[in-house]
């Protein structure tokens, strides 16, 4: 299982993390791997790469909302920014901001003992 040390090195802010679990740092850590969860991450790509700005908006503020409540800072950017793009149905290239996206999130599987 992560730890709070592990996460804070990836650049989570686990402080403000556990304090928006009420102060449980057991439950906190139950959800980091719920937010890690791949297919949200690949559904938001899918409907942005088909050109459903409509559905790419609602997975990604979805996906900002778990993301910032759990502080998980570096995978929030470009979440965050992709969200502000979708939310106004700007047409652009995304590739960078997936890319950062899926680098951000999968250097949390590095992880040791992550389940």
């Amino acid at each position: 299982m992560m730890t709070i040390e592990q996460l804070e090195r990836l650049g989570a802010g686990t402080e403000e993390g556990v304090k928006r679990c009420a102060g449980n740092e057991a439950f906190y850590l139950k959800m980091i791997p719920k937010a890690l969860e791949t297919e949200r991450y690949k559904k938001l790509e899918d409907y942005i790469r088909s050109g459903n700005l409509d559905a790419a908006f609602e997975e990604a503020h979805a996906l900002k909302g778990i993301l910032a409540n759990l502080a998980l800072t570096p995978i929030l950017k470009p979440v965050s920014e992709m969200t502000e793009f979708l939310r106004n149905r700007t047409d652009m290239d995304y590739d960078s901001l997936i890319n950062e996206m899926w680098e951000k999130r999968n250097s949390f599987d590095n992880i040791p003992g992550r389940e």
